[in-house]
């Protein structure tokens, strides 16, 4: 079946700009297409730096003939009206019936449409989408109003090999595009995506930005290990400059190797931020004095220019750095605690300077918590934020942190306040690790924590989609950590102290309603931290399911209230998870179901009953009144499961007791096999209610067992 075939060709697209674009243009051009009747089989995007390209297949040569009936006004309503409906319909009088009604006579419009062929319906609608396709920037050119992300130099729109004519911003639709800018010569005619892929590639440009960054990838390893060095992997930068050339060479270059006295993460940043290049290591994983870079042409003399022209650019960069480099060390990282006075946080929540001091004491108290020294903690803390303020940081933000790591060993401070000063930010995100020290992770939960604690006190909390403040990341980075590394800490006791310093800084008067000892042991609750603790509840169900843990185990759980030690909560989940895939626990859940389902249908009816009638479940069962084998055995094994769980949950050993819940299976079994709950005689009925509201008693200190499917 046919073909249509686009593409918009411009001067360079930026090469963030490119994957959505070429996203728009698909969804515009198969929207437009569904909505004028028109379908097809396949669309397939491509962007290079220049070019827009979209091939959409398996199109109809014309969209449907349109056969409907229209039911139209009543044959007495006013002329306008009738006048009104003719038009709309796109018919006369002549066109319609009158048909009889219930409530009278009505027209009835006969409406018949041939099919318009595709190409004049590709006419109409290419113009509209290119005169209102949505760059996130785009820019006006000459005396035109067309606007586009840069200047548009030509269009091509092809159907079944022929060209649909059209104009847009003084531009002509054809069949002809060019290659290279550089390295090929004349028009090259179009007619769909094959020989537009093919044609191109014999003009030196690679259509398919995933084969540009194959081939960056892969020739960019090449060359590194026949130089003996490593490539610094970085999928981003890889991704960045296939969008940034049509024909991808990669050289390698080099710079004066005094160079590497900057810390490494300076040249890898400077080199990748102003040129685009990777980092080279060597074979002892130092940084070497060798970089490369992507260019976007064959070189006459091998490339010898164009590294020569990149060397003098990244000396240039470099010496900036190690400018900054040494002018930051002159000044000790405590020294510059001052200067973040002047830096805002947030207009409700003061400055940097009153966020460190905030954080400098939730540390010390984290660090006790989870046997972190707490001097260094304190210590990290204090000076987390110092190299917001360096010469450096200011250059390249994204190196805070691990900038101020490197001035702190260089000032002499302890090697595990250096780490817990670059590690205080992380994880920043699910693929980031977390804090490795003990005193990297109290600085990191307590960074966290203040900033959760502090934007829930003054209202800013995340809506929907909308999180402009990160607390959804900083809800899981407290989380990860403390799952990851294995941590005891009790949500409530954290957020207390941590409320207590916000309202200190922030709101002296709600200071007041906190009771020192906490808001769960006082009688004044801020609701806002009860929010937040349900936060963390729901963060943490997130963090189980994207692990592959079962939505229901996750429930069956968290129903027991116990939101607050979320280490506890996961060991508890994660023991439920493997008793379940067990023979007795699949059984057990069975008999557990099927006893909590007659007690709430028993339940149920007692409650219609007058108060002074009602059977009374709950209570042990009277021994005199177990007269089967079964009964008596499953009432001394729900003591013995009782009295084990409750031994085992004190220890918290889970697995012990879904391994006490186990030994339930049998008799629970037996008991269903052989006893009639629901006995002639009251007395064992009512007995009989209380022994399954045991076997319900049984289970609910481990889990609630009816949030369990299956």
């Amino acid at each position: 079946m046919p073909e249509l075939f686009i593409e918009l060709r411009s001067e360079e697209i930026p090469a963030r700009m490119q994957k959505r674009a070429a996203e728009d243009l698909q969804r515009l051009v198969t929207e437009g297409l569904a909505s004028a009747g028109l379908e097809f089989e396949e669309a397939i995007a491509h962007v290079t730096p220049r070019r827009l390209a979209l091939s959409v297949s398996g199109l109809n040569k014309s969209t449907p003939d349109i056969k409907e009936e229209r039911k139209g006004p009543g044959t007495d309503a006013p002329e306008q009206a009738i006048q009104g409906f003719l038009k709309a319909a796109g018919v006369t009088l002549d066109d319609c019936e009158i048909v009889e009604g219930k409530k009278g006579a009505f027209f009835v419009a006969k409406v018949a449409r041939p099919g318009r062929p595709t190409p004049e319906v590709v006419s109409e609608l290419m113009p509209q989408i290119i005169n209102k396709f949505p760059w996130p920037k785009s820019m006006r050119w000459g005396s035109g109003q067309l606007r586009w992300v840069r200047p548009l130099q030509s269009v091509i729109t092809t159907f079944n090999g022929r060209t649909v004519q059209y104009e847009v911003g003084g531009l002509t639709s054809g069949s002809k595009t060019i290659g290279h800018r550089f390295m090929s010569k004349g028009p090259i005619t179009v007619k769909g995506l094959k020989d537009y892929i093919y044609n191109l590639h014999l003009a030196n440009v690679v259509v398919d930005a995933s084969e540009r960054a194959d081939t960056i990838r892969s020739d960019a390893r090449k060359l590194s290990a026949r130089h003996r060095l490593q490539l610094v992997e970085d999928e981003t930068l890889i991704q960045e400059t296939a969008g940034l050339v049509e024909w991808p060479v990669v050289l390698i270059g080099d710079f004066d190797s005094a160079f590497l006295a900057v810390p490494p993460e300076v040249i890898i940043t400077s080199i990748k931020s102003h040129q685009k290049c990777f980092a080279l290591r060597d074979k002892e994983g130092h940084l070497a004095n060798r970089y490369l870079l992507v260019s976007n042409l064959i070189a006459n003399d091998g490339g010898k220019k164009i590294i020569q022209g990149n060397n003098r650019v990244i000396a240039a960069r470099l010496a900036d750095a190690k400018f900054f480099w040494d002018l930051d060390k002159k000044t000790a990282l405590e020294s510059r605690l001052p200067e973040l006075e002047k830096i805002t946080f947030h207009a409700k929540l003061g400055t940097q300077r009153q966020r460190v001091e905030r954080v400098e004491a939730l540390a010390g108290e984290f660090g006790r918590i989870i046997g972190a020294d707490v001097d260094n903690a304190r210590l990290a803390a204090k000076l987390c934020k110092a190299d917001l303020v360096t010469g450096m940081v200011g250059e390249f933000p994204e190196l805070q942190g691990i900038m101020g790591a490197h001035y702190a060993r260089a000032e002499g401070q302890e090697e595990e306040v250096a780490a817990a000063i670059a590690e205080h930010y992380k994880p920043q995100g699910p693929s980031d690790s977390v804090p490795q020290g003990k005193v990297a992770q109290a600085v990191a939960l307590a960074d966290k924590m203040d900033t959760l604690v502090g934007f829930w006190a003054i209202g800013e909390k995340p809506t929907g989609s909308k999180d402009p403040y990160a607390l959804r990341r900083a809800a899981l980075g407290v989380i990860r950590i403390l799952l990851e590394c294995n941590l005891r800490v009790l949500i409530v006791d954290s957020l207390i102290p941590a409320y207590r310093r916000v309202c200190m800084s922030s709101d002296p008067e709600a200071l007041a309603s906190v009771d020192e000892t906490g808001p769960w042991r006082g009688k004044n609750v801020p609701i806002d931290l009860l929010e937040l603790l349900e936060f963390f509840a729901d963060r943490l169900k997130v963090y189980l399911r994207d692990q592959g843990v079962r939505h229901d185990l996750i429930d069956a759980v968290f129903s027991l209230g116990d939101q607050d030690d979320l280490l506890m909560i996961v060991k508890r989940v994660d023991a439920l998870g493997k008793f379940l895939e067990t023979e007795d626990g699949v059984n057990l859940l069975a008999g557990v179901k099927r006893a909590t389902n007659i007690l709430r249908i028993e339940e149920k009816k007692e409650a219609e009953k007058p108060e002074a009638r009602r059977v009374d479940m709950t209570g042990k069962p009277l021994p005199n009144l177990l007269v089967q084998s079964e009964e008596r055995e499953l009432n001394r094994a729900i003591g013995a499961a009782i009295a084990n769980t409750e031994r085992s949950l004190l220890e918290e050993d889970f697995e012990a007791a879904m391994r006490a819940l186990a030994k339930l299976r049998a008799p629970v079994d037996a008991f269903f096999d052989k006893v009639t709950v629901n006995a002639d005689d009251p007395n064992f009925r009512e007995n009989r209610l209380k022994l399954l509201n045991m076997i319900r008693t049984a289970t609910e200190d481990v889990a609630d067992f009816t949030k369990i499917e299956g």
